[in-house]
Formats: structure tokens, C-alpha cells, sequence
């Protein structure tokens, strides 16, 4: 077989690390042996009407595609789980994303259960509403909104302080409320009013 030939299906398809990285245009160059590629476009799911934004690390490890064989047609496949970079998921029934910080999403099909932890803040923006369908939420810290409206009653335990507005149970003003028919003694009050 012809030397130029065997060179050229050989680098058909090739493998190698990312070795520079150029965010503002979306392209990585690679080292695959002795050779660097040109800037090549890193590869995404989704680059239409729904767009898709994971970049690339230096050391991560791709596959990349040479159309014809020619490193300079070259265009990246995929990345692959390396020594370096190894899977963060460990079984066929979970979906594992995780970022340079710490934080990680995970989803478990076998116990039905999402997971987002390391993650400092969340931030929800929806312009008519957001619900929660369960039946229970539980907040472990403080819970803090601007307003509330309860519909079927509840229950309130410990130490609560209202100041700056007005406090109505079933039309009676709490801190304005008098009681008539005060008599000293062990009588008892009418009714607040």
C-alpha cells in the first residue's frame, strides 16, 4: 500500500488533548503525538434554536475527525473520559453533570431522586409563576418572602415576632384590640373587640 495512502486513512479519525483554548471564538487546539492541529471548533449537542454551552478544558481528551485524512479539515467529534478526567457518573441509570467548583447535578433513575449540591446560590426567573406539585417542602434554614397567602390553615411552633404592620385574626386587630367589662379580681373580660 502507498506510504502517503496509509499516512492519510490513518488520520481519518484521531485522538489527542486539548492544548490551547480560545473562548471568544469557540476553538481548541489540539496535540495528538507530534502534531498540533490548527483552531478547530470545540463540538456541542446543540448549536440551533436550542444552544448548548460546555467548554472544553485544557488536558481534556477529544477525538477528532480529519476529512480526506488532512489535519487541516480537521474538526472535533467528542471528548473522551480519560485518567485525567475520568466519568463523574458510575452506573447506566444516572445523568452526572459537575463544574470546576465543586458543584453537581445528578439524576438517579433507579431512586427517582435529583441531586443538586455545591452550588453557593440559585436564581429562578419566571414572569407568571412557579410551582411546586409535592407534597411536602421542606426548608431546613430560614425562609424569607415578601408576602404569603395560606389557604387551608396550618400550624406554627416557637417564638414568632410581628412589628411594623398590622396583625388580624378573624377581623380583630391584635395590638389594638380592648377588652370590656374589666373588673378586678378573679373575673373575666368579654370578648376582644
Amino acid at each position: 500500500m502507498d506510504t502517503e495512502l496509509l499516512r492519510l486513512i490513518e488520520n481519518i479519525i484521531r485522538t489527542g488533548t486539548v492544548a490551547e483554548i480560545d473562548e471568544e471564538t469557540w476553538c481548541v487546539r489540539v496535540r495528538s503525538g507530534e502534531l498540533v492541529t490548527n483552531w478547530l471548533r470545540w463540538n456541542t449537542q446543540r448549536a440551533g434554536a436550542f444552544k448548548i454551552w460546555v467548554p472544553p478544558v485544557i488536558g481534556e481528551q477529544v477525538l477528532f475527525a480529519c476529512l480526506g485524512g488532512n489535519p487541516e479539515t480537521a474538526f472535533i467529534v467528542g471528548s473522551i473520559y480519560s485518567d485525567n478526567h475520568p466519568a463523574p457518573g458510575s452506573t447506566l441509570q444516572e445523568v452526572v453533570m459537575t463544574a470546576p467548583d465543586g458543584a453537581r447535578f445528578h439524576y438517579d433513575a433507579d431512586a427517582s431522586a435529583l441531586a443538586v449540591t455545591g452550588i453557593k446560590t440559585a436564581h429562578i426567573t419566571a414572569s407568571v409563576s412557579v410551582t411546586l406539585e409535592t407534597p411536602v417542602v421542606e426548608c431546613t434554614d430560614h425562609l424569607k418572602t415578601r408576602t404569603f397567602e395560606l389557604l387551608e390553615g396550618g400550624t406554627m411552633k416557637g417564638d414568632v415576632t410581628h412589628s411594623d404592620g398590622r396583625l388580624s385574626s378573624n377581623g380583630i386587630t391584635v395590638h389594638t384590640h380592648v377588652h370590656g367589662g374589666v373588673e378586678s379580681g378573679g373575673s373575666k373580660t368579654q370578648g376582644p373587640q
